[in-house]
């Protein structure tokens, strides 16, 4: 599967979330068009098929992305 550069998916995520918070409270329940547009990206990015799971997944792999590493592998692990 390909991966996304992590830039693109911390833009994502944030676009994502000022979607809603642009929309208001109605938004948690039944998001606008862009809010939509952005869960749709999000879910194939990241293939998964709930918005909820895409920002989890989203969030790991830019975590993962910007965690230092030593030889390959994580610090500390």
């Amino acid at each position: 599967m390909l991966k996304p550069h992590p830039v693109i998916l911390r833009r994502l995520v944030e676009e994502y979330e000022e979607a809603v918070r642009q929309e208001g409270r109605e938004a948690a329940s039944r998001p606008g068009h862009r809010a939509q547009d952005l869960a749709y990206t999000l879910c194939v990015t990241t293939g998964t098929r709930d918005v909820r799971r895409a920002l989890e997944e989203a969030r790991r792999q830019v975590a993962a992305a910007y965690e230092p590493t030593v030889g390959g592998a994580p610090v500390g692990a």
